[in-house]
């Protein structure tokens, strides 16, 4: 070997050992840099553990859970127990990046239900992104229940609220501590009681975030309650009310003859629902009850589900009601309405947290009285239905909500109404920035309604956009497909997304064996815009639609 050679690989060498030295003490200071965390003392809240977690690869689960393999990251680990008052015990973590992966930002998850438990897989795209990120489970371990409030007014105000904001309170001195530069931006993510926390943060917290994605929220809670019992009552008050599970099929494919064809493509989804005007009573048993048509008392149960929940004393409309489409599908009114997930939902609220009773009967309550009472007791605490966003807007907040139009969780038209009460609010205090008169909501905040989804994810139109926990094999990881980089492009940049591309993939089952694969793309549109064929090309392609505004849809 010529001495040159041997001198450039003698170098090379040294370069390599010094560089596994060098790797080798910075691992260490990490290591030591996060565990010295536990010694950092919080205002409101103590930091039980801190941990160096090293990189890690979690398996596929299949269905029903359905997630794909997923990449964790390094990272360190921090737990920590915040007390805000002297019967609060919020749990929470925050994962922490290594300094050099860091990409500058916070990204808070929300929970679902009623909380309870930390979402540790929602964690987990953001840590890979670069996030800092940290969950809580708003201060109480979950058992599918409200029963943590009974006796407890405190754990339903951090329920309410009190835990997501002090979760990002005492993250943001924990990253201080860690990281030797500031923080750029804080984002918050949530879809369902995730999706009310979302909202809560804009309208109690404007300033906490620079950006919030609030997917399907349940922020008209006490409302939202209420119609859950209305539809307990229109099925099971009565025996002869109940649908059976095989009258879905006849009731979802008398909807789509009669509906799917509106949008100009007959492909099983329906684009707005409202236009569907569907009566049940066309599907009216003729000769006693069969299974292929309704009896009376079923048509009346379907019919009520549709209209939704109407006072008995003020005869004003309480929520709206659910859409018609999607009913047979697994994710939407086989779960929720016929295994009775709304009706459990319904009477833990009322049962657990308004009348702190666990012998409160549905059968014999009264719903008038019933909603006056949540409205009383913890409306103030649950729901963040409130439309003066103007702190949010002028510190130059940015907020995206989507909602499915086949939701059985949510009802669909809420978002709807709540972007317009907002709007409506803010042509009384304009931003003087806007460029437009319409610019004042424009301008921060912006709701996507997607055809043929149920709640959060799933159904049987383009439900993938950045809304699964974790990414979708097949589905491009940027901010015209991703929801949450759409989030993040609109706050660094300022342009604002016009459209979402959703992608429908061959099911959660298939995507985690990592077969699963596009098999049709739409744009989600900026409301009150909808997607419109443009008449030629495949209707499984995006680029073959565009965003129209289109005329107002009478109310149902």
């Amino acid at each position: 070997m010529p001495q040159s050679s041997f001198c450039l690989h003698a170098k090379y060498k040294s370069f390599w050992l010094l560089s596994l030295l060098f790797l080798a003490v910075s691992q260490l200071h990490a290591q030591t840099a996060c565990e010295q965390l536990t010694g950092i003392r919080l205002a409101n809240a103590k930091i039980t553990s801190a941990a160096l977690v090293p990189a890690m690869d979690l398996p596929s689960q299949p269905a029903p859970h359905a997630f794909p393999g997923a990449h964790v990251p390094e990272h360190c680990e921090v737990k920590a127990v915040a007390t805000p008052t002297s019967d609060s015990e919020i749990h929470f973590e925050l994962w922490l990046p290594p300094a050099s992966a860091w990409n500058g930002k916070y990204l808070q998850v929300g929970s679902g239900g009623w909380g309870g438990v930390i979402a540790i897989h929602s964690m987990i795209t953001p840590l890979n992104r670069g996030y800092a990120t940290a969950a809580t489970d708003d201060g109480h371990v979950a058992d599918g229940t409200g029963k943590f409030t009974m006796g407890h007014p405190e754990k339903l105000i951090d329920f309410g609220y009190r835990a997501i904001h002090y979760t990002s309170l005492e993250s943001r001195v924990i990253m201080n501590a860690f990281y030797a530069q500031p923080l750029k931006q804080a984002y918050f993510v949530g879809c369902s009681d995730g999706g009310r926390e979302a909202l809560m943060q804009a309208e109690r917290f404007p300033e906490d975030f620079n950006g919030i994605v609030a997917g399907a929220p349940a922020n008209h809670w006490t409302h939202q309650f209420s119609g859950f019992i209305w539809n307990e009552r229109a099925l099971f008050a009565k025996g002869e009310s109940i649908l059976p599970a095989t009258k879905l099929e006849l009731l979802q494919s008398a909807v789509l003859k009669q509906c799917d064809a509106l949008d100009g493509v007959r492909d099983g989804i329906i684009d707005d629902p409202r236009k569907c005007h569907f009566d049940p009573s066309i599907l009216l048993c003729k000769a006693g009850d069969n299974p292929d048509c309704l009896t009376g008392e079923q048509a009346e149960a379907v019919r009520k589900i549709y209209s939704g929940p109407k006072d008995s004393v003020t005869g004003e409309q309480i929520y709206p009601g659910f859409e018609p489409g999607m009913e047979a599908e697994t994710s939407s009114w086989r779960v929720w309405l016929l295994n009775r997930v709304q009706a459990d939902f319904g009477n833990s609220n009322f049962a657990d947290a308004v009348y702190e009773n666990p012998k409160w009967d549905w059968r014999t309550s009264s719903l008038h009285d019933d909603l006056e009472l949540a409205d009383k007791k913890e409306a103030s605490i649950v729901n963040s239905y409130n439309p003066d966003l103007r702190t949010f807007r002028d510190h130059g907040g940015k907020l995206i909500v989507y909602q499915g139009w086949e939701d059985a969780a949510v009802a669909p038209r809420d978002a709807i109404n709540f972007y317009n009460q907002v709007t409506e609010f803010l042509t009384q205090y304009p931003d003087p920035r806007a460029s437009s008169s319409n610019g004042s909501i424009d301008g921060f905040y912006r709701l996507f309604m997607a055809p043929g989804v149920s709640h959060c994810t799933g159904g049987v139109g383009p439900s993938s956009f950045g809304n699964y926990a974790l990414p979708t094999a097949g589905v491009p990881d940027d901010a015209d497909h991703d929801v949450v980089l759409a989030l993040d492009r609109w706050v660094i940049s300022g342009e604002a997304p016009d459209y979402i591309i959703a992608t429908q993939v061959l099911g959660r089952e298939s995507e985690a064996s990592g077969s699963a694969g596009p098999l049709m793309t739409r744009p989600l549109c900026p409301y009150p815009k909808f997607a419109r064929y443009k008449g030629t090309g495949s209707t499984a392609d995006a680029k073959n639609f565009e965003c129209v505004t289109e005329k107002a849809v009478s109310k149902r």
